[in-house]
């Protein structure tokens, strides 16, 4: 029990009454508590005496959980009220509200020493260790040495421990520093039993573990489905699996930090941009990383890291790949897993259907494929709810930093080959698709195989959702354009029957963004690849209105986009009147716009595409619908034809594409073209500008 030399008033921090808590319900006990009493005893806690006791603190959960696990591990219900006393009187008495600092400090130097219950971090200044108790308001306290060699976090982040603290007059100091911790216990578990975990785990049926697990994150598992279970132990993965590197985007109050803030003391969640020296470690290796020192790093509210300097995007790149970067003439390795979070402020549907789903993302992350390619599962945070009070669980669970120091020790384990016992991967896995798929079997394994035995079914559940979680973002690599990431057909084979299962996403969807209905005059899509070979998939609108015939484009047509636009532009002005168009010319001004529909911000030349879209304003007639348009031209008229046709067909037909423009120049790439495109989209071929727009409107 926490104690202190002087025995103080009880002061209750707007904790409700233990007699409020007494009048209360008692929640009805299952089956599946009596069992996990019975082989669990003194490592359970019931969830709603968590949420009782909250209230009025601002403790993390495993706190409260390691001291509702020491004084109320129990099913007897005075036994549990007894310690809800304890344990409110704990907190009452050591437990530090940020407005009493200074009355905390008058409490140690009145009483000579006092203990605290506070979160303290580290710092050396010149050649001296400093600890800083957040709450009680101090950043000079003297603090032994062994423990910042024992407790590395101390110097990172930090860590919340009972502190037994001491008043001495510091004479070197005149007085200026009279905190001494005397004594730090950090708030976790002594000791834990990993055989024993493994061994008792297998007195519980999966459905049955799956259920506790979930119980013991706070949730109740009666109101979920089994998918909503599992997309819940997702979350966990972090914590059991090394250099897991885990996306959540999801609409607000579904709760996607709370593994990392709340479930486990060895994660860290960061709020905002940071430094390579943070994340990575000093040059000068004095101080270690972030990376090295916490077993998951979170990024929330993802968004903010716009402003985070390009080089800690670099670092993170390589370390989110290997585990490994550069720091100095030394290289480095870390064990931590990395867990972004963000919101989605549009619709599932609607984000698939004009975009990729991880546009909430930051420039620096959202633009770089390589980056986006090193993500292991992509969570679909629109499939969790927002959090209500029917969805928090009154049963008992693991307390949490029992869980956690499960994880953690599972973390020495490696479960990567255990698809290999009952199936083989599809052959459109690439090798870092299949690292991805392995490490989320992995990290499931650990959260509900901890004791390494799954059957075929219990396997194929898993691996199907791992194959999910990284086809998504695949999918996501593939509506960038760029055609390196087009096979998504992921699948998995049975090695006893030799039954070959592909693995959609439930999301899937994005089709049609060429639209088959007719278009207004004045639309047309076009498209092309990059000099990286990156495909462009764009809608160019023209309209006119009255003027004198000159060009208005809208903002962010740029680079070889914008040259091309303007090179088409001139030839239309050159040959207006052989074009007949003349007068309408003349009379009207031209606004167009070009819609990037893969919004991956790729510049191609669509000179053709924009020729056509004008043609098609001035003769007020509409294009052939579902048609793209390949192909520039010069200021005279030459076509130039598009790099490759295989890229931006494939593209196209996905989207919905059923017939495409092209110049004649590239009738040869077509032995470079699948079948699969011939079979769904019918080339239409042209050797010049005007015979290209009077295909489009079909007018000969």
């Amino acid at each position: 029990m926490l104690s202190c030399t002087v025995r103080q008033p009880t002061y209750r921090y707007g904790l409700e009454s233990n007699q409020a808590m007494s009048n209360a319900p008692i929640p009805a006990r299952d089956a599946l508590d009596d069992k996990l009493n019975r082989v669990f005893a003194g490592k359970v806690v019931r969830k709603d005496l968590v949420r009782k006791v909250k209230v009025g603190t601002n403790v993390p959960v495993f706190v409260l959980e390691y001291l509702l696990g020491k004084y109320c591990a129990s099913s007897d219900e005075v036994a549990i009220q007894m310690g809800l006393q304890v344990v409110n009187d704990t907190l009452a008495n050591n437990y530090i509200r940020p407005d009493e600092a200074i009355k905390a400090q008058s409490r140690v130097k009145e009483a000579g020493r006092y203990t605290f219950i506070d979160k303290v971090k580290v710092r050396l200044v010149d050649s001296d260790y400093w600890a800083e108790a957040t709450n009680f308001g101090n950043k000079y306290l003297h603090i032994p040495t062994q423990y910042i060699r024992d407790y590395e976090r101390l110097l990172t982040g930090g860590i919340w421990a009972q502190l037994d603290l001491r008043f001495e007059y510091d004479e070197d100091a005149k007085g200026k520093y009279p905190f001494w911790i005397d004594k730090l216990t950090p708030i976790q578990i002594a000791s834990f039993d990993l055989e024993d975990y493994r061994r008792v785990r297998k007195e519980f049926s999966s459905e049955e573990w799956v259920d506790v697990i979930v119980r013991s994150m706070g949730y109740e598992s009666s109101t979920m489905t089994r998918r909503l279970k599992l997309l819940f132990l997702v979350r966990l993965i972090t914590l059991a699996e090394r250099n897991f590197n885990l996306v959540e985007l999801g609409p607000r109050g579904t709760g996607k930090t709370y593994v990392v803030q709340e479930v486990s003391p060895y994660a860290a969640l960061l709020t905002g941009p940071t430094t390579v020296a943070n994340l990575f470690g000093y040059m000068d290796g004095r101080q270690k990383g972030m990376v090295q020192i916490w077993d998951v790093v979170g990024f929330d509210e993802v968004a903010d890291l716009q402003k985070m300097p390009k080089e800690v995007i670099t670092t993170m790149k390589t370390y989110c790949e290997s585990g490994t970067y550069q720091r100095g003439k030394e290289a480095a390795s870390g064990d931590a897993s990395i867990a972004m979070f963000g919101n989605t402020n549009q619709p599932i549907d609607v984000m698939v259907q004009t975009g990729h789903l991880f546009s909430p993302m930051p420039d620096v992350i959202r633009d770089d494929m390589a980056f986006i390619d090193r993500v292991h599962f992509y969570l679909p945070g629109w499939e969790i709810p927002k959090m209500r009070n029917e969805f928090f669980t009154d049963h008992y669970g693991f307390v949490v930093d029992y869980l956690a120091e499960a994880l953690r020790e599972m973390r020495k384990h490696n479960f990567t080959e255990m698809p290999d016992r009952y199936f083989s991967l599809g052959s459109h896995l690439n090798a870092r698709d299949r690292k991805a798929v392995r490490k989320t079997v992995s990290g499931l394994m650990k959260v509900i195989y901890p004791h390494g035995e799954a059957t075929a079914e219990e396997m194929a559940e898993i691996l199907e959702l791992a194959l999910e979680g990284r086809r998504r973002v695949k999918e996501q690599l593939k509506k960038m354009g760029s055609f390196e990431y087009y096979q998504t057909s992921f699948s998995y084979a049975s090695k006893e029957s030799g039954e070959e299962k592909f693995v959609g996403v439930p999301e899937q969807g994005g089709r049609d963004l060429i639209a088959s209905d007719p278009l207004p005059p004045g639309t047309v899509y076009t498209g092309g690849v990059s000099g990286s070979g990156t495909v462009a998939l764009y809608r160019v609108e023209v309209t006119l209105s009255a003027g004198t015939g000159k060009l208005k484009p809208a903002g962010g047509i740029t680079g070889a986009t914008k040259d091309a636009v303007a090179r088409a532009f001139s030839y239309l002005l050159s040959r207006k009147v052989e074009l007949g168009v003349g007068h309408e010319v003349d009379v009207s001004d031209f606004h167009v716009e070009v819609i990037d529909l893969l919004n991956n911000r790729v510049e191609v030349e669509i000179g053709i595409g924009f020729f056509i879209a004008c043609y098609s304003a001035l003769r007020r007639a509409p294009v052939a619908p579902a048609l793209l348009v390949l192909g520039d031209t010069s200021i005279q008229g030459n076509i130039k034809p598009a790099r490759s046709l295989t890229e931006p067909l494939q593209v196209a037909m996905d989207n919905g594409c059923k017939r495409a423009l092209i110049p004649i120049e590239n009738k040869r790439h077509f032995l470079d073209v699948s079948a699969d495109i011939l079979e769904h989209v019918d080339p239409i071929f042209f050797g010049d500008p005007k015979t290209a727009a009077l295909k489009a409107l079909g007018l000969t």
